[in-house]
């Protein structure tokens, strides 16, 4: 008798000696076997009674195959979600590692709210409204917030990995807004205050192409953008950017200008390009025939782009053996012609052509000279070359009147 009440003595105690487990306990869990791949089965240490913890609850991270995450033997800092049953001796709950982590997670995340410090996530998924990133715990940055400029597709961002500022936290219901737009404004400001202070017009630099519009391209100078106008793009004619950019392009470029107060930076990609007339003369010596497209008609001739950026002047004497009033009889804008090179001046940028001298001489002109014939009246061609101010023609009036005084001879 005096055995049996000593056996049940030891029983009592050793039930008093187990703890209990409470909802919301931390506690440690040993893996006793893995149940059909969806859950772990835990002895709850010092306690003397067992848990589940289904695969979900294993990590904070997605979790593919159970086997991979755990295995029997494992021992895990677990937190009780609820209990299973009713029996003290054989009760089971049901518990979780990723609620731990996350809770740390949380923990930590609050102290760099605190003490003002920026977390690095990774963007998962851009959803409408935002981004949702993966900083341990699910975070979500609204539109408004990731970036100082309006983006269209929000897709770019996923897979990213960024500088977020903690803009509201409550781990009670796992809210957390991050905000990237914060960083990029520091970063800007930094980059700005930089490149203002070295940047000087005339410097060549290399950037990216950030983003473009029907009237030029922003191009990333690292951190500040500088704006290439359309008409900087190129030496040939460009409808607009995206015809010849793309975004993410690496280009070099040139500094035309900088205003700091305003933050502006203007930048040509044409000018750090060969100019349309070096080595001119190699590419149109006097005597050879090319192929051009008529620009522009004056009454005293007509410009001609033979090379992209290079034109030339086809004298009004110079078009036709035969009489014209004015050039635009015989020509117009956009139509294909060839021509002969008359003279080249390089240093003034000036091109003498003609369409004439390709052509044959009408039959009897020269004997109706000889004979006193009459000859052609003359139009007013004086009048007009008087009047064509240089800087329009590209030509000075003793070009111009070297080249009637030519003709006068030759007829």
């Amino acid at each position: 008798m005096a055995e049996n009440n000593e056996k049940n003595n030891d029983m009592l105690k050793a039930l008093d000696s187990i703890e209990t487990v409470k909802v919301g306990d931390v506690v440690k869990g040993e893996v006793l076997a893995i149940d059909d791949d969806r859950q772990a089965i835990v002895g709850i240490k010092d306690a003397g009674v067992e848990g589940v913890v289904p695969a979900k609850e294993l990590s904070t991270k997605p979790v593919e195959d159970i086997n991979d995450a755990v295995k029997v033997g494992d021992e895990l800092d677990l937190v009780v979600i609820s209990k299973i049953g009713n029996d003290k001796e054989n009760g089971s709950y049901l518990l979780s590692h990723r609620r731990l982590e996350a809770r740390k997670v949380w923990d930590d995340i609050q102290k760099k709210f605190d003490d003002g410090e920026t977390i690095t996530a990774k963007v998962t998924q851009a959803v409408k409204g935002g981004l949702v990133v993966d900083a341990g715990v699910r975070g979500f940055v609204p539109a408004s917030m990731i970036t100082d400029h309006y983006v269209e597709d929000l897709n770019q961002f996923k897979g990213q990995e960024l500088e977020f500022k903690i803009i509201e936290i409550e781990p009670s219901e796992n809210r957390l807004i991050l905000s990237h737009k914060e960083i990029v404004k520091a970063e800007h400001e930094k980059a700005a205050e930089k490149i203002f202070a070295e940047l000087q017009p005339g410097d060549i630099v290399e950037g990216k192409v950030a983003r473009m519009t029907n009237f030029g391209a922003f191009i990333d100078l690292g951190g500040v953008d500088g704006l290439v106008h359309v008409s900087e793009i190129s030496y040939d004619h460009v409808d607009k950017p995206s015809d010849v950019l793309s975004a993410g392009q690496d280009v070099k470029v040139k500094v035309l200008s900088v205003d700091p107060d305003r933050e502006r930076i203007s930048l040509s990609i044409k000018q750090t390009l060969p100019g349309p007339w070096d080595d001119i003369e190699e590419k149109a010596p006097a005597g050879s025939v090319l192929t051009g497209t008529v620009k522009r008609l004056t009454s005293f001739g007509a410009f001609v782009e033979v090379f992209p950026g290079v034109e030339g002047l086809v004298h009004i004497s110079q078009i036709s053996h035969k009489h014209i009033a004015t050039p635009a009889d015989v020509l117009k804008p956009g139509q294909e012609v060839k021509v002969k090179v008359l003279n080249v001046d390089p240093e003034r940028q000036r091109l003498g052509l003609s369409m004439k001298a390709l052509e044959e001489r009408p039959k009897g002109e020269d004997n109706d000279n000889r004979r006193g014939g009459r000859r052609p009246r003359r139009n007013n061609n004086r009048n007009a070359m008087n009047n064509a101010p240089e800087e329009e023609t590209g030509f000075s009036m003793g070009d111009l009147i070297g080249d009637k005084l030519k003709d006068l001879r030759n007829n």
